[in-house]
């Protein structure tokens, strides 16, 4: 079993057009709703390859009842008295285009009733995976009281967060996995290797950067493996991200070697890029990639 820890989930709408025209009126050619939030769509790609999974998230308002109703993983739900928000991304002929609520700010009971949610939630677990932004107002160091709460029950913790947050969960011994922009712009470093360094320093078990096009890279303090990219494939990469961290947590969980864990990161993350929406995985595509097929 993975837990899945998602503190900021939303409502997240995709919007397909033909050319984003900015300052003109786009017509959209189709639109889906569905939930999301990181850590939601890392439960879906580990349910789309039969990994027992359930997640964690606060809920609340119209929005939150929405989401319970709609969510097709196993979940525990911490109710809130906030509105959950929605997130906008608009697909058409060039880059997607995200449009990002900040979220409900959660009270102190709130988050204290999250915290004693997920250490119930955890019994049996193998990995936590904390994923995703937090919600307005939220300290940083709320992920480092989350990963020791797995650790104190024996749970190995990885984390996709970014600025301060990444930081909280160096410092608190999880492994993380900032993408390269991600990275540099929480460490202030020059470039790649400086960055690792200071996660590494701050007491971070591994570090594991997504490069995008040119792959995905394994940190430990004895050296460092990368696996490249799936060339050839194209489409909508926002849940690209996901899909590798599912993967990567997929072969944590099972003890798999790093650099199969890599492969399977890299190999789900480029079969997510053929499907119209975050948390969704070209499964047939996957296992060709995964033995070493280009798009």
């Amino acid at each position: 079993m993975i837990v899945t820890l998602t503190p900021n989930p939303a409502v997240d709408v995709t919007y397909r057009i033909g050319t984003h025209l900015p300052g003109d009126t786009n017509r959209v050619l189709e639109v889906q709703r569905r939930p999301g939030g990181k850590g939601v769509n890392v439960t879906r790609v580990l349910a789309a390859l039969e990994v027992p999974a359930r997640a964690v998230l606060p809920l609340g308002g119209d929005a939150g009842r929405w989401l319970g109703g709609a969510l097709d993983v196993p979940f525990d739900a911490v109710p809130i008295s906030g509105e959950n928000r929605t997130t906008v991304t608009v697909t058409g002929d060039g880059h997607p285009t995200v449009y990002a609520e900040p979220g409900p700010e959660l009270s102190e009971a709130e988050w204290a009733a999250f915290a004693r949610r997920l250490a119930e939630g955890l019994a049996g677990a193998k990995l936590l995976v904390v994923s995703g932004s937090l919600p307005r107002g939220a300290a940083p160091d709320l992920v480092a009281d989350w990963v020791r709460i797995a650790h104190h029950a024996g749970v190995r913790t990885l984390v996709d967060a970014s600025g301060p947050a990444l930081l909280a969960a160096a410092r608190a011994g999880a492994v993380v996995k900032p993408n390269h922009a991600e990275l540099l712009a929480a460490t202030s470093a020059a470039d790649e290797t400086s960055g690792v360094a200071t996660l590494l320093r701050l007491g971070a078990q591994l570090v594991v950067v997504s490069r995008g096009a040119d792959g995905i890279a394994a940190y430990t303090p004895c050296g460092v493996l990368t696996v490249p990219a799936v060339p050839g494939v194209h489409g909508n990469p926002t849940g690209a991200g996901d899909a590798a961290t599912a993967g990567l947590a997929a072969a944590l969980a099972t003890g798999r070697p790093l650099l199969e864990a890599l492969r399977t990161a890299a190999a789900l993350g480029a079969a997510a890029v053929l499907r119209p929406v975050a948390g969704e995985v070209d499964i047939p595509a996957y296992q060709r990639f995964l033995n070493g097929a280009t798009a």
